[in-house]
Protein backbone atom coordinates (compact mmCIF):
# COMPACT_ATOMS: atom_id res chain seq x y z
CA UNK A 1 0.00 0.00 0.00
CA UNK A 2 2.66 2.51 -1.31
CA UNK A 3 1.37 6.38 0.79
CA UNK A 4 4.21 8.17 -0.29
CA UNK A 5 5.76 7.86 -4.06
CA UNK A 6 8.95 9.89 -4.81
CA UNK A 7 9.66 8.95 -8.61
CA UNK A 8 11.51 11.34 -11.18
CA UNK A 9 12.16 14.01 -8.33
CA UNK A 10 8.53 14.34 -7.69
CA UNK A 11 6.87 13.92 -4.52
CA UNK A 12 3.11 12.37 -4.21
CA UNK A 13 1.23 11.46 -1.31
CA UNK A 14 -2.52 9.46 -0.81
CA UNK A 15 -4.86 11.62 0.16
CA UNK A 16 -6.04 9.96 3.10
CA UNK A 17 -8.75 12.69 3.91
CA UNK A 18 -10.37 11.05 0.72
CA UNK A 19 -10.13 7.18 1.85
CA UNK A 20 -11.84 4.87 1.57
CA UNK A 21 -14.19 5.86 -1.20
CA UNK A 22 -11.42 7.73 -3.57
CA UNK A 23 -7.80 6.85 -3.77
CA UNK A 24 -6.26 10.23 -5.14
CA UNK A 25 -2.71 10.84 -5.21
CA UNK A 26 -1.54 14.54 -4.85
CA UNK A 27 1.88 16.06 -6.00
CA UNK A 28 3.75 18.51 -3.70
CA UNK A 29 4.88 21.40 -5.25
CA UNK A 30 6.00 23.54 -2.75
CA UNK A 31 6.66 23.63 0.83
CA UNK A 32 3.76 25.43 1.57
CA UNK A 33 2.29 22.10 0.32
CA UNK A 34 3.55 19.80 1.99
CA UNK A 35 3.04 21.18 5.39
CA UNK A 36 -0.77 21.67 3.99
CA UNK A 37 -0.22 17.68 3.75
CA UNK A 38 0.88 17.40 7.52
CA UNK A 39 -1.59 19.64 8.60
CA UNK A 40 -5.03 18.63 7.08
CA UNK A 41 -3.68 14.99 7.70
CA UNK A 42 -3.66 13.69 4.02
CA UNK A 43 -0.31 12.58 5.11
CA UNK A 44 -0.36 10.94 8.51
CA UNK A 45 1.09 8.91 10.79
CA UNK A 46 4.06 9.22 12.98
CA UNK A 47 6.20 7.19 10.47
CA UNK A 48 5.14 8.79 7.14
CA UNK A 49 4.80 12.07 8.28
CA UNK A 50 8.61 11.63 9.39
CA UNK A 51 9.45 9.89 5.80
CA UNK A 52 7.29 12.43 4.51
CA UNK A 53 9.08 15.54 5.75
CA UNK A 54 12.24 14.71 5.08
CA UNK A 55 11.28 14.13 1.05
CA UNK A 56 9.43 17.77 1.48
CA UNK A 57 12.96 19.38 3.17
CA UNK A 58 15.20 17.82 1.07
CA UNK A 59 12.71 19.20 -2.23
CA UNK A 60 11.54 22.41 -1.11
CA UNK A 61 14.27 23.82 1.87
CA UNK A 62 14.63 26.70 -0.26
CA UNK A 63 17.23 29.77 0.71
CA UNK A 64 17.06 28.92 4.57
CA UNK A 65 16.73 25.52 5.88
CA UNK A 66 16.37 26.09 8.97
CA UNK A 67 13.26 28.39 8.74
CA UNK A 68 11.96 25.72 6.48
CA UNK A 69 12.69 23.05 9.18
CA UNK A 70 10.71 24.79 11.83
CA UNK A 71 8.03 25.60 9.53
CA UNK A 72 7.29 22.06 8.39
CA UNK A 73 7.88 21.43 12.31
CA UNK A 74 4.84 23.38 12.96
CA UNK A 75 2.43 21.47 11.48
CA UNK A 76 2.06 18.68 13.90
CA UNK A 77 3.87 19.70 17.28
CA UNK A 78 3.18 16.39 19.09
CA UNK A 79 4.80 13.78 16.18
CA UNK A 80 7.96 13.57 17.24
CA UNK A 81 8.99 11.74 14.05
CA UNK A 82 8.74 14.91 12.20
CA UNK A 83 10.93 16.83 13.58
CA UNK A 84 13.38 13.81 13.95
CA UNK A 85 13.31 13.43 10.71
CA UNK A 86 14.14 16.97 9.58
CA UNK A 87 16.92 17.36 12.06
CA UNK A 88 18.32 14.45 10.26
CA UNK A 89 17.59 16.06 7.09
CA UNK A 90 19.57 19.47 8.13
CA UNK A 91 21.83 17.76 9.51
CA UNK A 92 22.92 16.05 6.15
CA UNK A 93 22.75 19.29 4.52
CA UNK A 94 25.32 20.79 7.15
CA UNK A 95 27.27 17.69 6.53
CA UNK A 96 27.05 18.05 2.53
CA UNK A 97 25.39 14.94 1.91
CA UNK A 98 23.23 13.95 -0.75
CA UNK A 99 19.67 14.94 0.86
CA UNK A 100 17.52 12.88 -1.12
CA UNK A 101 19.53 10.02 -0.20
CA UNK A 102 19.14 10.68 2.97
CA UNK A 103 15.41 10.86 2.92
CA UNK A 104 15.31 7.54 0.89
CA UNK A 105 17.37 6.23 3.68
CA UNK A 106 14.89 7.47 6.02
CA UNK A 107 12.09 5.69 4.49
CA UNK A 108 13.94 1.88 3.72
CA UNK A 109 15.11 2.03 7.46
CA UNK A 110 11.33 2.74 8.28
CA UNK A 111 10.44 -0.08 6.44
CA UNK A 112 13.19 -2.51 8.28
CA UNK A 113 11.97 -0.89 11.75
CA UNK A 114 8.06 -1.61 10.78
CA UNK A 115 9.09 -5.67 9.63
CA UNK A 116 11.20 -5.33 13.19
CA UNK A 117 7.88 -4.22 15.36
CA UNK A 118 6.00 -6.75 14.05
CA UNK A 119 7.76 -9.34 14.58
CA UNK A 120 7.94 -8.94 18.34
CA UNK A 121 4.60 -7.81 18.49
CA UNK A 122 4.07 -10.93 16.74
CA UNK A 123 5.45 -12.87 19.49
CA UNK A 124 2.90 -11.81 21.98
CA UNK A 125 0.27 -13.20 20.09
CA UNK A 126 -1.45 -16.39 19.42
CA UNK A 127 -3.78 -18.07 16.15
CA UNK A 128 -7.42 -17.38 16.66
CA UNK A 129 -6.88 -14.19 18.84
CA UNK A 130 -9.43 -11.53 18.75
CA UNK A 131 -8.17 -8.27 18.76
CA UNK A 132 -8.68 -4.41 19.24
CA UNK A 133 -7.60 -1.64 17.37
CA UNK A 134 -7.81 1.98 18.20
CA UNK A 135 -7.03 4.74 15.36
CA UNK A 136 -4.90 3.59 12.53
CA UNK A 137 -1.09 2.63 12.70
CA UNK A 138 -0.86 0.23 9.63
CA UNK A 139 0.72 0.88 6.25
CA UNK A 140 -1.12 3.85 5.20
CA UNK A 141 0.91 5.44 8.59
CA UNK A 142 4.17 4.32 7.71
CA UNK A 143 5.89 2.52 5.02
CA UNK A 144 4.89 -1.19 5.19
CA UNK A 145 3.59 -3.68 7.59
CA UNK A 146 2.52 -0.34 10.34
CA UNK A 147 3.15 -0.42 13.64
CA UNK A 148 0.00 -0.93 15.63
CA UNK A 149 -1.15 -3.05 12.72
CA UNK A 150 2.13 -4.78 11.80
CA UNK A 151 1.29 -7.97 14.17
CA UNK A 152 -1.80 -8.40 12.42
CA UNK A 153 -0.63 -8.29 8.87
CA UNK A 154 2.60 -9.84 9.53
CA UNK A 155 0.66 -12.58 11.19
CA UNK A 156 -1.76 -13.04 8.58
CA UNK A 157 0.60 -13.28 5.68
CA UNK A 158 2.07 -15.99 7.98
CA UNK A 159 -1.17 -17.90 8.46
CA UNK A 160 -2.46 -16.93 11.54
CA UNK A 161 -6.39 -16.21 11.68
CA UNK A 162 -7.04 -13.08 13.93
CA UNK A 163 -10.86 -11.76 14.27
CA UNK A 164 -9.90 -7.53 14.48
CA UNK A 165 -12.47 -5.15 16.07
CA UNK A 166 -11.57 -1.79 14.85
CA UNK A 167 -12.52 1.53 16.62
CA UNK A 168 -14.19 3.78 14.58
CA UNK A 169 -11.99 6.73 16.07
CA UNK A 170 -13.60 9.70 16.76
CA UNK A 171 -13.78 12.27 15.49
CA UNK A 172 -11.40 11.53 12.48
CA UNK A 173 -12.86 8.52 11.72
CA UNK A 174 -9.79 6.95 11.12
CA UNK A 175 -10.53 3.47 12.16
CA UNK A 176 -13.47 3.42 9.68
CA UNK A 177 -11.94 4.96 6.85
CA UNK A 178 -8.50 3.57 7.21
CA UNK A 179 -8.13 0.39 9.48
CA UNK A 180 -11.10 -1.19 8.19
CA UNK A 181 -10.14 -0.12 4.33
CA UNK A 182 -7.11 -1.90 5.21
CA UNK A 183 -7.87 -5.00 6.97
CA UNK A 184 -9.76 -5.71 3.87
CA UNK A 185 -7.53 -5.10 1.29
CA UNK A 186 -5.17 -7.64 2.87
CA UNK A 187 -8.12 -9.99 3.82
CA UNK A 188 -8.60 -9.86 7.24
CA UNK A 189 -11.56 -10.46 9.13
CA UNK A 190 -12.35 -6.90 10.89
CA UNK A 191 -15.74 -5.61 12.65
CA UNK A 192 -16.10 -1.98 12.69
CA UNK A 193 -17.72 -1.20 15.90
CA UNK A 194 -18.47 2.48 17.41
CA UNK A 195 -16.13 3.42 20.30
CA UNK A 196 -18.19 3.47 22.86
CA UNK A 197 -18.93 -0.13 22.32
CA UNK A 198 -15.20 -1.37 23.59
CA UNK A 199 -16.62 -2.20 26.79
CA UNK A 200 -19.44 -4.53 25.45
CA UNK A 201 -16.52 -6.44 23.14
CA UNK A 202 -14.75 -6.89 26.02
CA UNK A 203 -17.10 -7.99 28.28
CA UNK A 204 -17.86 -10.27 25.94
CA UNK A 205 -14.69 -12.22 25.54
CA UNK A 206 -13.67 -11.14 22.71
CA UNK A 207 -11.00 -9.00 23.00
CA UNK A 208 -7.57 -10.94 23.88
CA UNK A 209 -5.20 -8.04 23.14
CA UNK A 210 -5.38 -4.47 22.19
CA UNK A 211 -2.86 -2.45 19.56
CA UNK A 212 -2.34 1.08 19.64
CA UNK A 213 -0.19 2.96 17.55
CA UNK A 214 1.72 6.32 19.26
CA UNK A 215 3.33 9.66 18.28
CA UNK A 216 5.34 9.92 21.31
CA UNK A 217 6.30 8.00 24.52
CA UNK A 218 7.89 10.05 27.33
CA UNK A 219 10.86 8.59 29.39
CA UNK A 220 8.66 7.46 31.97
CA UNK A 221 6.34 5.21 29.85
CA UNK A 222 3.47 7.69 28.91
CA UNK A 223 2.17 7.51 25.69
CA UNK A 224 0.78 10.17 23.50
CA UNK A 225 -1.79 8.17 21.33
CA UNK A 226 -4.80 9.09 19.26
CA UNK A 227 -7.93 10.95 21.56
CA UNK A 228 -10.30 7.81 22.67
CA UNK A 229 -6.75 5.74 23.24
CA UNK A 230 -6.70 6.26 27.42
CA UNK A 231 -10.30 5.12 26.91
CA UNK A 232 -9.53 1.90 25.73
CA UNK A 233 -6.70 1.24 27.98
CA UNK A 234 -8.40 1.91 31.31
CA UNK A 235 -11.36 -0.61 29.90
CA UNK A 236 -8.39 -3.18 29.40
CA UNK A 237 -6.90 -2.63 32.96
CA UNK A 238 -10.34 -3.18 34.27
CA UNK A 239 -10.98 -6.52 32.09
CA UNK A 240 -7.36 -8.08 32.48
CA UNK A 241 -6.57 -7.47 28.64
CA UNK A 242 -2.97 -6.95 27.63
CA UNK A 243 -2.71 -3.75 26.30
CA UNK A 244 0.29 -3.41 23.86
CA UNK A 245 1.68 0.12 22.32
CA UNK A 246 3.75 -0.15 19.04
CA UNK A 247 6.03 2.27 17.52
CA UNK A 248 9.38 3.06 16.87
CA UNK A 249 12.37 3.32 19.11
CA UNK A 250 12.49 7.24 17.40
CA UNK A 251 9.22 8.34 19.07
CA UNK A 252 10.59 8.26 22.74
CA UNK A 253 11.43 11.37 24.00
CA UNK A 254 14.16 10.98 26.81
CA UNK A 255 13.63 15.00 26.71
CA UNK A 256 9.79 14.57 28.27
CA UNK A 257 10.29 13.21 32.07
CA UNK A 258 6.49 12.38 31.87
CA UNK A 259 3.55 12.88 29.26
CA UNK A 260 2.94 16.11 30.93
CA UNK A 261 5.59 17.59 29.33
CA UNK A 262 3.97 16.66 26.32
CA UNK A 263 2.36 19.43 24.57
CA UNK A 264 -0.84 18.44 23.14
CA UNK A 265 -1.87 19.65 19.76
CA UNK A 266 -5.88 21.13 20.12
CA UNK A 267 -7.34 20.88 16.48
CA UNK A 268 -10.26 22.78 14.75
CA UNK A 269 -13.99 22.22 15.72
CA UNK A 270 -14.96 21.03 12.22
CA UNK A 271 -13.89 17.82 12.99
CA UNK A 272 -16.37 17.29 15.60
CA UNK A 273 -19.34 19.07 13.97
CA UNK A 274 -18.92 18.88 9.81
CA UNK A 275 -16.38 16.79 8.56
CA UNK A 276 -17.63 13.38 7.26
CA UNK A 277 -21.53 14.36 7.75
CA UNK A 278 -23.47 16.07 5.32
CA UNK A 279 -24.82 18.08 7.29
CA UNK A 280 -23.47 19.64 10.56
CA UNK A 281 -23.85 17.34 13.80
CA UNK A 282 -23.73 20.75 16.22
CA UNK A 283 -24.84 24.26 15.92
CA UNK A 284 -22.31 26.71 14.64
CA UNK A 285 -22.11 29.06 17.90
CA UNK A 286 -21.67 25.39 20.21
CA UNK A 287 -18.39 25.54 21.75
CA UNK A 288 -16.01 22.40 20.82
CA UNK A 289 -12.73 20.92 22.75
CA UNK A 290 -10.68 18.91 20.15
CA UNK A 291 -7.67 17.50 21.18
CA UNK A 292 -5.72 15.09 18.75
CA UNK A 293 -4.16 13.59 21.28
CA UNK A 294 -4.68 11.18 25.23
CA UNK A 295 -1.58 11.16 27.61
CA UNK A 296 -2.02 7.32 27.97
CA UNK A 297 -0.79 6.55 31.68
CA UNK A 298 2.23 3.94 31.95
CA UNK A 299 0.46 2.30 34.39
CA UNK A 300 -2.43 1.01 31.84
CA UNK A 301 0.44 -0.10 29.59
CA UNK A 302 1.26 -3.96 29.70
CA UNK A 303 4.43 -3.51 27.42
CA UNK A 304 5.76 -0.78 25.07
CA UNK A 305 7.09 -2.48 21.45
CA UNK A 306 9.87 -1.07 19.56
CA UNK A 307 11.97 -2.43 16.46
CA UNK A 308 14.71 -2.76 19.42
CA UNK A 309 12.37 -4.97 21.35
CA UNK A 310 10.17 -4.65 24.01
CA UNK A 311 9.75 -3.09 26.60
CA UNK A 312 7.85 -3.77 30.37
CA UNK A 313 7.35 -1.90 33.22
CA UNK A 314 9.13 -0.48 35.06
CA UNK A 315 9.57 2.05 31.47
CA UNK A 316 11.99 3.96 33.12
CA UNK A 317 14.78 2.07 32.94
CA UNK A 318 13.60 -0.94 30.60
CA UNK A 319 13.26 1.91 27.81
CA UNK A 320 16.96 3.01 28.20
CA UNK A 321 18.26 -0.55 28.21
CA UNK A 322 16.58 -1.26 24.67
CA UNK A 323 18.97 1.89 23.57
CA UNK A 324 21.88 0.31 25.00
CA UNK A 325 20.71 -2.86 23.62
Amino acid sequence: MNNIKFENNRLFILDQTKLPNQEIYLEMKSLEDCYNAIELLQVRGAPAIGIFAAYSLALFHENNIEKSKEYLDSARPTAVNLSWATQRILNAFRNGKNLIKEATAIQNEDIDMCRKISEYGLSLLKDNYGILTHCNAGELATSKYGTGLGPIILGNEKGYKFHVYSDETRPLLQGARLTSYELEKHGIDVTLICDSAASTVMKKGLIDAVLVGCDRVAANGDTANKIGTNTVAVLSKYYGIPFYVLGPYSTIDFSSPSGENIVIEERGANEIKSMYFENPTALSETKCYNPAFDITDNSLITAIITDKGIAYPPFEKSLKELYND
